[in-house]
């Protein structure tokens, strides 16, 4: 079971004390509460003492009781006998996900719903089906048609690339975690950005990884002499990157800086991890079409992981790595520990799509070129104060807040029946308090209603909102 120090928890909450008028004990315990829902304080940790927590907060342990009172009834706290207080989820079981009830808008999630020509393409796939039914069915590589097709659009982006330099994988994340669970070692040092995706960050952590963190920000982009310093001192094992519009920020990479990015790593003995799930969702001017591994040398290019999940549909759990030859056969001795193969039938309708794959991905620009365009007219319109850099690409707005309040807007907006990731839930230990990320790929009703649910939550939580200068979240 994990332990959470008093120390390690205090880091996380952060300012938590909100509303003058809120009494301590309830704050403290929607902070926590907060934690929980953002999956910060992970389902099954233990808390700490209530005495440990009250020293490090510099409260009384009257008020950490009546908290952890509030929080078991609830149903965000159990009591296990020798174990203390465990965190959990209302009516679920430890493992089971946060239930959304009917009526609550979650944008939790920048996705697109399914691009039509998906059923079409299943039924042509499922014609297809029976050429593979005398086998086992265990695809641990990929479909020698879907790896062809995914060579090719490397190859068109400028790229050489054959197909046994592609594993298909169930979707990013898989390639992911499936990427650090062979190449780290506990305690290994990696590079990430921070902000940063945050199930990437914990699949990195999962495999014992030190997190070596660098700033990105939507006004200056990539800390570049925060690169250099880790490279060089950390020597890093990994280093997890998202060069086109950047998850949360929006920001893309320059060449000149990937060309030095790429130089300093393979200097650092650094295996650069490219994540270009996002990479060709361009809304404003063109796609930056030279993949980032083009910029590195034969022997020492970075890895690519690309995915369908943001273009054709969530629910293809298709991803894949794009990796040189000795590092694929690495990755396919190990994966069998984990999983035994990617699904055939979603493997030929992606390799059938992407055949109109541009013609996809031009209509996606322009669902989101109108998605990202009536978000921010509807935020100057009824939150006029916030301000959002223009993402050029990508799903989503990473707003600040001019405040570091985002957990208790977060937690207000879920009273108005809508559910965000706090900008917290997208930093290391707690920071971007002042940041909230929106996702402009829902329907326009949609937005409409969430930014009516943020405006109502603000009115909650602005007259409390306190300077940026002084505020530790401000200088990240």
């Amino acid at each position: 079971m994990t332990v959470l120090s008093a120390r390690s928890i205090s880091q996380l909450m952060g300012d938590w004390r909100g509303s003058v008028t809120s009494a301590a004990y309830a704050s403290l315990a929607d902070r926590i509460r907060l934690l929980v829902l953002d999956g910060r304080i992970p389902l099954g940790t233990r808390l700490p003492a209530e005495r440990e927590l009250a020293i490090a907060q510099g409260l009384s342990r009257t008020t950490v009781t009546a908290a952890y009172a509030l929080l078991r009834e609830a149903g965000f706290l159990t009591s296990i006998r020798g174990s203390g207080s465990v965190a959990r989820l209302p009516h679920s079981s430890p493992s089971a996900p946060e239930e959304t009830h009917p009526g609550v808008l979650d944008l939790t999630k920048a996705s697109l719903p399914a691009f039509p020509a998906v059923a079409a393409a299943a039924v042509r796939a499922a014609r297809l089906l029976p050429a593979y039914l005398g086998h086992s069915g265990f695809d641990t590589i990929g479909l020698p048609v879907l790896r062809e097709a995914i060579a090719d659009r490397y190859r068109a982006r400028g790229l050489p690339t054959d197909p046994d330099e592609i594993m298909v994988t169930i979707g990013a994340q898989h390639a992911i975690a499936l990427l650090g669970r062979v190449l780290l070692g506990r305690g290994d040092n990696v590079l990430v950005e921070s902000p940063s995706y945050p199930h990437a960050i914990e699949a990195l952590r999962d495999a014992g990884a030190r997190l070596r963190p660098v700033s990105v920000s939507s006004e200056a982009g990539w800390d570049v002499a925060g690169i250099e310093q880790v490279l060089r001192r950390a020597s890093p094992t990994l280093g997890y990157l998202m060069p086109d519009f950047h998850n949360p920020t929006g920001q893309t990479m320059p060449d000149e800086l990937r060309e030095k990015v790429v130089a300093l790593a393979s200097a650092a003995g650094t295996t650069l991890v490219a994540d270009e799930t996002i990479a060709e969702l361009a809304i404003d001017g063109r796609v930056h079409t030279l993949p980032f591994a083009a910029h590195g040398v034969p022997g020492s290019r970075p890895i690519l992981v690309g995915s369908v999940g943001k273009s054709l549909w969530g629910g293809l759990r298709i991803g894949w790595i794009r990796a040189e030859r000795p590092v694929i056969q690495r990755l396919a001795r190990a994966r069998t520990s984990g999983d035994l193969g990617t699904p055939l039938l979603e493997q030929l309708i992606v390799a059938d799509l992407l055949r109109e794959y541009d013609d996809i991905l031009e209509a996606r620009r322009g669902q989101l070129r109108d998605g990202r365009d009536h978000l921010l007219g509807a935020l100057a319109r009824r939150l006029p104060e916030w301000t959002a850099a223009v993402p050029a690409g990508g799903l989503t707005l990473w707003v600040n807040l001019g405040a570091p309040v985002s957990s208790q807007l977060t937690l207000a907006a879920r009273t108005e029946g809508l559910l965000l990731g706090a900008g917290p839930l997208f930093g290391i230990d707690g920071a971007f308090e002042r940041f909230l990320r929106i996702p402009f790929s829902y329907p326009f009703d949609d937005l409409d209603r969430a930014v009516d649910a943020l405006a109502r939550a603000w009115h909650t939580v602005g007259r409390f909102a306190q300077p940026e200068q002084g505020y530790l979240g401000a200088l990240v």
